[in-house]
């Protein structure tokens, strides 16, 4: 294989892997635009629709009724998430609401260590045949299941954000949160919906990828993270671009596990994170000193 063919196919292999990012970074900037809080939690989502929907299957489910009992499990658990641990302390600091979603991350981590031990489980594809190709690159059935759903998915929220009144709401309330509550809006309720909706695309987000690697207990911090990458560069406020960050992200990853070792794929994304973070705080930084210079001037 030519070099021009293994990068075509390591750019189609982290366009799949950035797709899946793409579900868990949505995930996060609907609660974040909401909320404000910042769901460490969100990739054990991921790991609990994996692990519910591979239980569910070797219970003798079918494959795709399996598949959606555990998205809505999951979209039900990060409904309850927020109403057990985020709604009463609502009116705490966001770095406090942080600490409780690293208690939750920490805490459904154990349950699922206690629930489905140490071993891996895995699901079939979706569908069976053999790869296609594309282009230069080859991808497996599963990889085009990947990419369609999660395009769908996409579809989805767009008419819920645009034509729907609940969409609408949860547009609101990432606004203006308090001209939303004086319109008449719910943003109590509002921000259960967007948990809810962030539990479904990390459930979504695991059954997808379990049949191209084995799901496991602790397999959520890595996935979250990656998602959070492609969030917080583009200020976990945009859906369009959440989604292109978290693509860019999945295409990086794979051209430097590809191309440099594949020993180095999570150090990427720790990197790239705090590089992302360090870039941020110093654009704050400028422009508050900015802003103070202005200030003196007048």
């Amino acid at each position: 294989m030519s070099l021009s063919q293994q990068i075509a196919q390591f750019i189609a292999s982290g366009f799949v892997n950035g797709t899946i990012y793409a579900l868990l970074g949505l995930g996060l900037v609907a609660i974040h635009s909401v909320t404000r809080v910042v769901n460490v939690a969100q990739g054990e989502f991921a790991a609990f629709g994996a692990l519910l929907a591979a239980s569910l299957l070797a219970q003798g489910f079918p494959l795709w009724p399996a598949l959606a009992i555990a998205v809505a499990a999951s979209a039900i658990l990060g409904g309850g998430v927020h109403r057990v641990a985020i709604r009463p302390a609502r009116q705490a600091s966001a770095l406090v609401l942080l600490i409780i979603t690293i208690a939750v991350h920490l805490a459904l981590k154990g349950i699922l260590l206690l629930l489905w031990g140490t071993n891996p489980y895995s699901l079939p594809p979706f569908s069976a045949g053999p790869p296609v190709r594309i282009a230069s690159a080859v991808l497996i059935r599963q990889s085009l299941w990947v990419i369609g759903i999660t395009a769908l998915v996409l579809i989805i929220l767009y008419l819920f954000f645009t034509r729907t009144i609940r969409g609408k709401s949860l547009r609101a309330c990432a606004v203006n949160p308090t001209a939303a509550r004086l319109v008449g809006i719910r943003v109590e309720r509002m921000g259960t919906l967007a948990w809810v909706i962030a539990g479904a695309l990390g459930g979504l987000a695991g059954v997808l990828i379990t049949p191209l690697a084995l799901a496991t207990y602790d397999m959520g911090l890595i996935l979250g993270l990656k998602g959070f990458v492609g969030a917080v560069v583009v200020g976990m406020a945009s859906y369009p671009w959440t989604v292109a960050a978290c693509i860019a992200f999945g295409i990086v990853e794979s051209l430097g596990a590809g191309l440099i070792s594949s020993n180095y794929r999570d150090a990427i994304a720790f990197t790239a994170l705090i590089v992302v973070l360090l870039w941020r705080a110093l654009s704050t930084l400028r422009i508050g000193l900015i802003i103070s210079e202005e200030a003196a001037q007048e």
